[in-house]
């Protein structure tokens, strides 16, 4: 395991030891205010799982990949051993209303996009399509403690 990935990710750690979340910014409307929180959660999330995966030994080609032309983001995209992973990653801040683990909102109509996006990263790259999988990382944020995570590899099938 590389020195620097452990160090950055220990840091990274540290810095969401009370939640990824930051409610410091203030809007004037309510709606505005909570899409900006959830939009820099999401960040957070995405940058905690980038580093907790590179301290698990994935190396990393393209991040927040988004084609010409097609609707569709991959997350992140990186090498575990010989297998070219594509890493949704779902950040959930744990509230009441909000009780659903975040990997379930993974659904078959996202997995769709996420093929497509992925096969269209595969041509434009000439990337040898031998060993991919699709991967699900999902956060809990439970505001005021440390991020749970949970790794869901090989998640589900590119042949829907």
């Amino acid at each position: 395991m590389p020195l620097f990935s452990r160090a950055i990710f220990q840091l990274v750690h540290w810095a969401a030891r009370k939640g990824l979340r930051d409610d410091g910014e203030n809007h004037d409307d309510p709606a505005t205010q909570r899409k900006h929180a959830a939009r820099r959660t999401g960040i957070r999330g995405e940058t905690y799982a980038y580093w907790y995966l590179r301290r698990h030994g994935y190396i990393f080609v393209a991040r927040n990949y988004t084609p010409r032309g097609i609707k569709g983001e991959l997350d992140l995209v990186g090498y575990d051993g010989d297998t070219l992973a594509f890493v949704e990653v779902r950040t959930r801040t744990l509230r009441e209303e909000l009780t659903a683990l975040p990997e379930l909102s993974v659904t078959t109509d996202k997995q769709r996009v996420l093929i497509r996006t992925a096969q269209r990263f595969l041509a434009e790259r000439h990337v040898n399509t031998d060993s991919c999988r699709f991967d699900v990382l999902a956060i809990d944020n439970n505001p005021g403690h440390a991020p749970e995570i949970r790794l869901h590899k090989d998640a589900f099938s590119p042949q829907l």
